[in-house]
């Protein structure tokens, strides 16, 4: 059974989730890769073709049609990532069995257009969450009887499980995206309101500025240590208790690797009550779930004193993320996926129908529903993936792209303007 993965790249949660599921795959699978751009670096790459499967990197799109049509099966990892609207919109794909593995939640922006999850012949979510987001409403009964759900997010298995000394303080955690786009800024007022002389907090990841002015203002400021990259979870987290990872509400995040990853080692963890957290995290059982940065304050302080506590939520968390999250069911869950579509005849998908035929069409499907006016941004926005000036970068004086930013720059403009017109 030929496998065919399209992907934009191999890095992050794609390249890391494959990495863990390739080795635990039958070899009844033959796996290659195309990537739809070069790659920035290997070691997702080493541990897939370590597992033998073959990466390769596209030279065009003829290239890709040239795979797709040798494979029995074609995997889409798909988020809004410019190259893969590319590729769905314009490679000249002969008939063919498709799978999406959907590596965005399409519970806000960036959206999933109903219309390609209709156009193909499964499509997976990685978070059971995205059931219930707007897309899915929208579908027939016939495309809704395509939907499934593979996570891919793992622990670590077999990790030691931290000890704490005795009458040592219990530590704070947080590993992920620092950066206000997906980090509630609530997080540092959180901290502030502990009572205790003792709070000691480690944040791993790159620190967006925004972010460090913030905690620069804290009454506490001394309580955060700003610890970097890692490429060592294990090693991070090996002296915390606590992991407190509240996120923005309507943030881009679907398997929340970093989560269960703190679960797996016995972190006690508190999560705002969105979906995709909620999702993984059984409140009172295997972590806290809060309905505000208030309550997030109270579960901590709780935390904090109570170790007992601590101690039984970090044994049914190691458990549940040992029983319900590993590379072997997410293995198995795609071979049923598979053995399911090889048996039904190959069929032409017209990806370029339901997602438009220019850039700016691909962006707004990530924006707004289908018949909807977008409502472009009143604020400059950041160079981050999937947004607009991503696709300007990789799709240099596009004319259709040089429309929506001068919609969007008119919006600047006239956003001052529109605050001062009384509600």
């Amino acid at each position: 059974m030929k496998i065919l993965h399209v992907t934009p790249h191999l890095g992050g949660g794609v390249g890391k989730a494959h990495a863990a599921i390739c080795p635990a795959l039958p070899e009844v699978s033959e796996q290659t890769f195309v990537l739809l751009e070069p790659a920035r670096e290997r070691r997702y790459i080493d541990m897939i073709e370590g597992a033998g499967a073959r990466v390769v990197t596209a030279d065009s799109l003829d290239h890709v049609a040239s795979l797709a049509r040798a494979a029995d099966i074609v995997q889409f990892e798909f988020w809004n990532h410019p190259r893969m609207f590319e590729c769905l919109a314009r490679c000249e794909f002969s008939p063919m069995r498709s799978l999406f593995w959907s590596h965005i939640s399409g519970l806000s922006r960036p959206l999933i257009h109903p219309g390609l999850i209709a156009e193909s012949g499964r499509f997976a979510f990685t978070t059971e969450a995205s059931l219930s987001s707007s897309s899915v409403a929208e579908l027939s009964e016939d495309a809704r009887r395509k939907l499934a759900v593979v996570n891919s997010g793992f622990g670590f298995a077999n990790a030691p499980r931290r000890t704490p000394a005795k009458g040592a303080a219990p530590s704070i955690a947080y590993l992920g995206t620092v950066d206000f786009v997906k980090m509630h800024p609530g997080f540092f007022d959180a901290i502030d309101r502990l009572v205790g002389s003792d709070i000691r907090v480690s944040v791993w990841g790159t620190v967006d500025e925004a972010v460090a002015v913030r905690a620069r203002a804290m009454l506490h400021p001394e309580r955060i240590v700003f610890r970097g990259q890692t490429a060592d979870p294990v090693a991070a987290l090996s002296d915390a208790d606590i992991f407190f990872y509240p996120l923005q509400r309507r943030h881009y995040g679907t398997a929340e690797n970093a989560l269960v990853e703190a679960m797996s080692l016995g972190l006690s963890a508190v999560v705002l009550d969105n979906a995709a957290e909620a999702a993984i995290v059984r409140d009172c059982e295997t972590g806290f779930v809060a309905a505000s940065i208030d309550e997030c304050v109270s579960v901590l302080q709780m935390l904090l004193l109570l170790p007992d506590l601590r101690d039984r939520i970090s044994k049914n968390a190691v458990r549940d993320v040992a029983e319900n999250r590993t590379p072997a069911q997410s293995a198995l869950e795609f071979m049923i996926l598979w053995l399911g579509l090889i048996s039904e005849p190959a069929r032409h998908c017209d990806f370029r129908g339901a997602l438009g035929a220019d850039p700016a069409a691909w962006y707004l499907s990530t924006q707004c529903r289908p018949g909807s006016a977008w409502e472009a941004p009143e604020f400059l926005e950041k160079a981050a993936k999937g947004t607009l000036a991503h696709f300007e970068s990789v799709f240099a004086g596009d004319a259709s792209l040089t429309r929506l930013r001068q919609q969007s720059q008119a919006a600047i403009q006239a956003a001052p303007q529109r605050e001062k017109i009384p509600a």
